[in-house]
Parts: structure tokens; sequence; C-alpha cells
């Protein structure tokens, strides 16, 4: 296993009998980006585009570098397709409300997937309430990876957008992006992929992804809260109107109409988060100096050490796939006769940090027959200790409810 033991120096947040396996809902930053948004806030703020001073003609330079590291990291064919957003839930509202409510009509086919993130249900569900288009979902199999008998089934004319997970944040599966969206343009559909676990455990090349749109957040992966991505390949994003109204987003307005600034600025309304794309652009060069096949890698050697030792605990079940061909650092739990939240609370009494509940997935809950789970999600800074604390605690859970 590629060792990046040393990596957890850069992360003052965990410290002595912090055992964090929560990453999946929102990482850890290291110090490389808390200096570089304390050095940019205290030396170089300023709003952005609006200034010719220099101070803002300064931090303008700062935020598009960081929208030009976002388009290195992800292999845009162009700066000018990656739209700043709010996060992952913004960006995929944009395609929602911006292309869905400009194409789709009563007839027409949303096509999802039973493990989708709310983000990548809701949206399309009040889409398809305003237009009259269907919504359909792509089944899981028993094993907890998405049945492409299934998508096979329902791909067809009268499907219009294809939207799905690249992993599922509850079972770590990562669906064959690249073999839906070549299917999909086949029939004519639009792909967009909810990345917000993809992009910060397994990177994405978005012109090898082959789909229309990516979404993805900087709090997954090493940055900041309050900034997101919305990749989307040229002819799609010409094809979507603004999902909001307002200042900067306007090339000409007058008292009964307006004009929209080029791409992507015209998606870009309101004054941006600044500091946090200065966030962005450290994580991405943090995340660089590891080297995403180094990141995947420990993640898999990682989930592959967990699936063996909490194999062995009484009681215990876990949700998905048991081998490591396409899943990342997501392990869900169930042990019989324990709540989620109960197991979570006994695992922070023993020091370790988990999410408990149904993680944004109330449909995929439903299909796994589980009220909740207890999740641990795992990152550059896990390590082998932090399952040793987390099988320890299990146990001790066990043993105080009485699991045999």
């Amino acid at each position: 296993m590629t060792d990046l033991s040393h990596l957890k120096q850069d992360f003052p947040i965990l410290g002595s009998g912090v055992h964090f396996l929560d990453s999946g809902a929102s990482s850890q930053k290291p110090i490389p980006v808390l200096e570089a948004m304390d050095q940019f806030a205290r030396t170089s703020y300023a709003n952005v585009h609006r200034g010719a001073y220099k101070l803002s003609v300064a931090a303008t330079d700062a935020f598009e570098a960081a929208r030009h590291r976002v388009a290195t990291f992800i292999n845009a064919a162009s700066d000018d397709e990656v739209v700043f957003t709010r996060g992952t839930t913004t960006a995929i509202n944009t395609v929602a409300f911006g292309w869905g409510l400009e194409h789709l009509q009563e007839g027409d086919v949303i096509l999802t997937t039973e493990m989708e993130h709310h983000a990548n249900l809701v949206p399309w569900q009040m889409v398809a309430k305003r237009t009259g288009a269907t919504l359909d979902h792509v089944a899981i199999d028993d094993e907890g990876r998405l049945d492409m008998a299934s998508f096979e089934d329902k791909i067809g004319p009268e499907v219009k957008i294809v939207a799905v997970t690249g992993m599922s944040n509850v079972l770590g599966t990562m669906p064959d992006v690249k073999t839906i969206a070549r299917r999909s343009h086949e029939f004519g559909a639009r792909v967009v992929v909810d990345a917000a676990q993809l992009v910060p455990h397994a990177g994405v090349d978005v012109q090898d992804l082959g789909a229309d749109f990516v979404a993805f957040s900087a709090h997954k992966m090493l940055g900041p809260t309050g900034i997101g991505v919305l990749w989307g390949r040229m002819d799609a994003l010409e094809e979507t109107e603004p999902f909001e109204g307002g200042g900067e987003m306007i090339a000409n307005v007058t008292l009964h109409e307006s004009t929209w600034a080029a791409i992507p600025h015209r998606f870009e309304a309101g004054t941006p988060s600044i500091i946090e794309a200065v966030g962005l652009h450290a994580a991405i060069d943090y995340l660089d100096s590891i080297g995403m096949e180094a990141v995947l890698e420990h993640d898999k050697k990682l989930t592959a050490i967990a699936l063996e030792r909490l194999g062995d605990v009484p009681g215990l079940s876990i949700q998905g796939p048991k081998d490591l061909t396409d899943r990342g650092g997501v392990i869900s739990m169930t042990m019989e006769g324990v709540h989620a939240h109960d197991l979570a609370t006994i695992l922070d009494e023993n020091g370790v940090s988990v999410r408990a509940g149904h993680h944004c997935a109330k449909p995929l809950m439903k299909c796994l027959g589980v009220a909740a789970t207890a999740r641990a999600s795992f990152y550059v800074y896990s390590e082998e200790s932090d399952i040793d604390a987390l099988e320890k605690g299990l146990r001790h859970a066990g043993e105080l409810f009485g699991v045999s």
C-alpha cells in the first residue's frame, strides 16, 4: 500500500486519539489549504471582476487561476467549461432547472438510479412535476452495484437526460459511467454525473468520461465549504439557461429585458466564493502532489483491510460490494439489534467519528431494507490504526448490546 502516513501531520485537527472516518460527508483541510486561504484574506482580498484597482485585479487573477487549476485537474477542454457553484447540489440544480426546464416536456423520460443522493433525485422530481416528464430509475443488484441490464432495459429514445452517481456515498459503488454515457448518447440523451465522491478519491478526466455535465464539491476534496464545480461540455452549456439572475451574469440590462454574459460567467450570479476558490486551488495542488492513483490505491487498500477485519465482528452486516473492483473507500454498516445512531454514539465515545443515518439516500435505504446505517469513509489521512479503533469500538458496542 502506498504509504501516506506522513500526511497526517498536515492536518492539525487530527490530534492524538482522533479517528476521523467521516470524510465522505466533509473532509478535513491540510495546512497548505488553510494557509493559502488565510494569506489571501490577509493580503489580497477584494471583490472580483468589478474593480479597476490593483487589489481587485489581483483577486480576480487569483480567482481565475483557480478556475484554470480546476480545468487542468479534470482535463477540461477549456477554462470556460468550468462553472463555480456553491457545491454539488447547486451544480446539479443548475442543470436541472437550466437545461431540464428548457428541453423536457410531457412524454420525455428522466432516468436516474436507485442509489442516488437526494441532490441527484429531488431536483429531477421538481423538474418532472413542472414539465410533465416522467421519472424512471435504474435498479441496483443484490451486491449493491448498478444493474446494467436494468439500464439497458430502460434507456431509449424517450430518455432525454440520464443522471447518475460517479460513486455512491453509501455503498462506495462506482458505476460504469463511460458505458452509460456512450449508450445514452446513442439515443441522444444528455448525461449528468454526481461526482461529489468520485473526483476527490479517483480523479476524473472529463473528456475521457464522456458525460455532458459533471458536478463536485471542494469540501469533499480537502477544500472549504461554499464552493463547488459544474463542468459542462461547451455545447451542453450553450443549451443551458442561467439558474440564477442578478449581477455578474449579464451582458446588458434594461428595465424590461437582459442579455447574458459569456459562458461560464452567465452561470455565476452575484459575488462568488472568492477565498474559497483560492482554497480549492490549494487543495488540488495538494492532491496532485500525492497523485490521484495513489489516493485511490490508499482508499482501496484501507477498505480491503476494513472489510476483512469487520467481517468477523459479531452481528455486523456490511452493505455494498465486498470486492474492490469498482468500489471506493466507503463502508456502510448495520449491527443486529443496535440502531445506527446508537452505534455511532458508542464509536464516538471510543474516539471514532462516523456518520449515521440515511446519508441523504432514503430511497436507497429502502432498497437495502434498512432504516439507516453507520458509515465509515476513508481519505488520504486515514490509517490502519483508524480501522483498529473502528473494530474495537464496534466490538465494544456489540458487547454492550449483547450481540453474539
